[in-house]
């Protein structure tokens, strides 16, 4: 028989708490099915638990489940369970511990720290994230027995302010939790979840692993009875117990018990790709921290890879909950490509998991995670090098970032970086293996950036490296220009910009010769060189003889510690004003080169000449498209080589008119 209904009064502070959790702290009003099953989960391993010392607790035959059933007509939903159960006291203890004494306290600190350790921990309690079926129902009434106990209890509230507690009628052990649903509204974020297909979706998503069977009866319309059903009372209705969770965390089995063709699956699923992944990776950790993981990198680059904002991360779970589709706390941006799911004894199962920036835990599991991956790539780079580079030609660009965003992983990093070099035209090269090609006299790795392999392997500023078979990295990617500024040596040997300084790439009595050579043009050339200064000198800061031109007449470069082309390009195009001046660089030129020998030549008859201006244009408007950069200002150049082109066409046509007449 039931008692009359004791109505209790919740605080102001909780109803404002009760507010802040509803509308506040969850994104996704599904959500609440989760916790509801989590709880009810809780609920049969506490069961199991005070079993083992009390086995009267645990009845004959008994089969642990979470039930769930709706009643579309009345816009009704049940969880239930056979779990452990509450008394009277504990309903109130524990429904109703946000009404307890010290709310106004709890209300302030999680204002001061939502979303850290500590906060996490304190509102982990039942009572929170049982709340969080108010976002979907205006009415929510538990029913419950404990198990050893005869006196069930009836809870009711509707978020009004005050909630019941009355005797109820529930026979055997457990907790149903009903909910008067709210109407539909998509646009809220509130959908059917009287839903056969709605539940279904919501219970795989986020409680597919939970340990227990997640079943639901199913109506299924016949003629007659269907073998194995269960016949309803007209005798053409039969129904079906469907269990929606599959229970089988792939992650928690061993290796052994786990095929590859299971694996893809399960990838296809998680990720929604239709293709097998390359590659998949099992660990699990013991200690201060607790967690098992699967992994996997797809065989192809995922549409979003690299767009701005796109969403990454791993699945979170918390003993097989899963607390966040996309967590990327427990991955490193550089390693959004990697896909598959984290599962924690560490994280609480309680309304913040979704606010879990600060967790100590998550700081831990993404330092593990990221050296697992790392060292999975380098083994794999080792083992299988086709299979390597084709993911490197996928994601390379990608790993490269952590160069720059993630230093305390470089010594991971840099033995995967791999690069297009002047020794193959084809393959890619490891610093390792170009260290093992340098020659006997060289110190450093050389290397040029630019925006592809066709400017950079034909730029006049390599010319002297080439012809000294000095291998010369290309770098092309935009992201190397961050990368050679975190990486300043590799093996005790610096990594040096062909394009900056004044190298000195010789030793020994040829070098020697080579220096007196040197200064003796340098001597010949002053008076030029200075009056191209004059003539560039809104564009370049200096001209000079050059030792890395070997064909060509000119190149340009920049100080030891000034900007390539390709780091001011990137630069320009993320600056505000694209227009920002450019810096000036150095003119080198090649002093035994026919057009330098000429040019000298004609200064020295007249250093006044006005074609010396147009031939400075000319100059380094060559120098400047050599190396793939546009002419900032090219009316100069084009006016110079509009009047070069006109006197060699007039001098062209003089000539073959003296020999028609002379002929």
């Amino acid at each position: 028989m039931q008692s009359t209904p004791e109505i209790r009064q919740f605080e102001a502070e909780t109803k404002q708490l009760l507010d802040i959790m509803i509308h506040s702290l969850y994104t996704e009003k599904e959500i609440f099915l989760r916790e509801l099953i989590s709880n009810a989960s809780d609920a049969l391993d506490k069961l199991r638990f005070n079993a083992l010392t009390d086995s009267a607790l645990l009845p004959d035959g008994h089969d642990p489940e979470i039930r769930i059933e709706t009643d579309p007509d009345r816009r009704l939903l049940t969880i239930a369970d056979n779990g452990i159960g509450m008394t009277r006291d504990e309903v109130i203890e524990n429904i109703g511990s946000i009404a307890r004494s010290g709310t106004q306290e709890m209300l302030e600190q999680i204002k001061k720290s939502k979303g850290s350790a500590e906060t996490i921990e304190m509102i982990g309690r039942f009572g929170v994230g049982f709340y969080s079926a108010f976002m979907v129902a205006d009415e929510v009434t538990l029913e419950t027995l404990k198990a050893g106990t005869e006196e069930p209890t009836l809870w009711k509230s509707s978020a009004d302010g005050t909630y019941s507690v009355e005797s109820g009628s529930r026979r055997n052990q457990g907790t149903s939790v009903t909910l008067h649903l709210k109407p539909v509204d998509e646009n809220a974020g509130i959908g059917d979840f009287t839903d056969e297909w709605t539940i279904s979706r919501t219970v795989r998503r986020y409680s597919n692993y939970i340990a227990y069977p997640v079943r639901q009866r199913i109506k299924r319309a016949t003629k007659g009875a269907e073998e194995g059903g269960i016949v309803g009372a007209d005798g053409t209705t039969a129904y079906e117990d469907k269990t929606l969770n599959s229970m089988k965390p792939i992650w928690t089995l061993p290796e052994s018990e786990v095929d590859e063709k299971e694996y893809n699956e399960f990838y296809k699923r998680l990720a929604g790709d239709w293709q097998d992944p390359s590659l998949h990776l099992r660990f699990k950790a013991e200690g201060a921290s607790e967690y098992e993981s699967v992994l996997f990198i797809p065989s192809e680059p995922p549409p979003d890879l690299n767009t701005f904002g796109a969403e990454f991360g791993l699945q979170l779970y918390a003993r097989r909950v899963m607390v966040t589709e996309r967590c990327e706390e427990v991955l490193p941006h550089f390693l959004r490509f990697v896909r598959g799911v984290v599962d924690s004894a560490d994280i609480p199962l309680n309304i913040s998991r979704q606010t879990l920036q600060e967790n100590r835990h998550l700081a831990r599991i993404r330092k593990f995670v990221t050296k697992k991956v790392l060292d999975a790539l380098g083994k794999l780079k080792r083992e299988d090098s086709e299979k390597y580079r084709d993911l490197w030609g996928k994601f390379g660009r990608v790993i490269k970032e952590g160069m720059s965003t993630e230093p305390a992983q470089q010594d991971r990093i840099v033995p995967l970086l791999l690069f297009e070099s002047s020794n193959d035209p084809k393959e890619l090269t490891s610093l390792k293996d170009y260290a093992a090609r340098m020659k006997p006299d060289q110190t450093s790795i050389y290397y040029i950036t630019g925006e592809s392999r066709a400017i950079v392997a034909n730029s006049p500023v390599i010319e002297a490296f080439i012809k000294k078979e000095y291998e010369v990295l290309f770098l092309t990617d935009p992201i190397d220009e961050f990368v050679v500024v975190g990486l300043q040596d590799f093996d005790g040997k610096p990594l040096r910009s062909v394009a900056k300084g004044d190298l000195d790439l010789g030793e020994g009595e040829a070098a020697a010769d080579a220096k007196e050579e040197r200064r003796a043009q340098e001597q010949r050339f002053t008076s030029l060189f200075k009056t191209l200064e004059k003539h560039l000198d809104e564009s370049v800061k200096q001209v000079r003889l050059s030792n890395r031109l070997t064909t060509s007449p000119a190149c340009l470069t920049v100080d030891e510690d000034g900007m390539s082309p390709q780091m001011e390009r990137i630069l320009r195009g993320r600056s505000e004003d694209s227009k920002a001046p450019r810096q000036k660089r150095i003119l080198e030129v090649n002093g035994s080169h026919e057009v330098v020998e000429a040019l000298q030549a004609r200064f020295e008859r007249d250093s006044e000449d006005p074609s010396i201006r147009e031939y400075a244009e000319l100059l380094f408007g060559y120098a400047t498209l050599a190396e793939g950069t546009e002419i900032e200002n090219p009316g100069p150049f084009n006016k110079a080589l509009e009047g070069l082109m006109l006197r060699a066409v007039r001098g062209g046509t003089a000539e073959s008119a003296q020999s028609k007449a002379s002929g």
